[in-house]
């Protein structure tokens, strides 16, 4: 536990320094664009960095004994390091683009990016459309955190040898395509749903969970990290074994804590996610249960931006009722018990199994 606090210093310390170059080097084009590195630091101060962490312990176990921050190869550390740096640039520009997408005003208790675009248009008294300089605003800002972890990957893979950071590269590359793919599935769901057969909607979702968040948020950041240390085919795909139903099980999470969460702790408001319409697997399993009359209201309400608390009540409701919840919290421990069932066995150190096996219970556990 001591060696993660200490890494996801040692990334935020990267992370810092990174932002702390760029703001020179905006500021000399021109003074207005601090604010694109003051919106970043502030949307990456802090968070939970379970990717970069996972990367890292991916690393980490493929080693033939463990290695630690104090090791004397500095190179290798530095290179992992700025990976797990890049990844959570990566991380902050797809929440920036999800932000827009889902028309979200807050994250981590801030204004949404695109929503402080909207605050600098307003306090300017700036021609045109508040919201539409908004909007602007935030795309080119997850567009630009989007190069900045390209940047600082490159910075990385070039401490090391050829050989393994190509494998590297390529998951990056293929975890970027998958998001972003996963991401329209997502925005697709919400849009054409009702012309799906019934019987699909639940496979559909799932599909979204997969590659919108599974994938990225653990198996991916494992593999580049395991593919950095050397890994063998068995021991990459050990740890693929591992992250997909350890990342199905994060999503599952968090398609709950987009509907119960506590806004003090989310940073969320509460039942944001059924404001924005979200077509998940727990809305999937609930209609899949409901009577015909609860399921139309329940499409009726979902999508409506101006849910009142009350509202979002009764769906909270109508989901518990389903089963749909209980069902949503079986499948998250089914997918914690098949993800760890198969890391006991796998080939890989046993300090990193044993710190792979706590972060797989604390992403399942986490209340934001």
């Amino acid at each position: 536990m001591a060696e993660s606090l200490r890494l996801v210093d040692r990334v935020q310390h990267c992370i810092d320094d990174f932002l702390e170059q760029k703001t020179g080097e905006l500021a000399r084009i021109a003074p207005e664009l601090v604010d694109l590195t003051r919106f970043s630091g502030d949307l990456l101060r802090g968070g939970k960095r379970f990717r970069a962490l996972f990367s890292y312990w991916g690393w980490q176990s493929v080693q033939p004994a463990p290695v630690g921050l104090d090791a004397p190869d500095p190179v290798a550390l530095d290179a992992i390091v700025e990976v797990c740096a890049a990844l959570e640039l990566f991380h902050a520009a797809a929440l920036v683009h999800d932000d827009i997408i889902d028309r979200s005003d807050t994250r981590r208790g801030l204004p949404a990016s695109h929503r402080r675009f909207e605050q600098l248009h307003r306090e300017g008294a700036w021609s045109g459309e508040t919201e539409q300089f908004g909007l602007g605003g935030g795309m080119l800002l997850g567009d630009l955190l989007l190069a900045w972890s390209d940047e600082i990957l490159l910075r990385g893979l070039q401490r090391l040898g050829p050989a393994r950071t190509a494998s590297a590269r390529a998951e990056f590359d293929r975890m970027r395509t998958e998001v972003t793919v996963g991401q329209y599935l997502d925005i697709l769901e919400e849009a054409a749903w009702m012309h799906a057969p019934e019987s699909t909607l639940a496979d559909r979702a799932a599909r979204v969970v997969l590659y919108k968040s599974a994938k990225y948020s653990v198996e991916a950041p494992l593999v580049i990290g395991a593919s950095l240390g050397g890994g063998s085919p068995e021991q990459v795909q050990a740890l693929r074994d591992f992250g997909i139903p350890l990342g199905i099980a994060f999503q599952l999470r968090d398609d709950l804590l987009g509907v119960f969460g506590d806004p003090a702790v989310t940073g969320k408001p509460a039942g944001d996610d059924l404001r924005e319409g979200k077509r998940t697997v727990l809305i999937a399993l609930a209609r899949e249960a409901l009577p015909s009359g609860a399921r139309r209201l329940l499409d009726e309400m979902l999508g409506d931006p101006d849910l009142d608390d009350a509202q979002v009540e009764v769906i909270r409701a109508s989901l518990r009722e389903s089963g749909a919840v209980a069902e949503i919290e079986r499948r998250i421990e089914a997918g914690l018990r098949d993800a760890l069932d198969g890391l006991a066995a796998a080939p890989l150190s046993r300090s990193a199994r044993d710190e792979l096996r706590r972060l797989g219970e604390a992403v399942i556990r986490r209340e934001a």
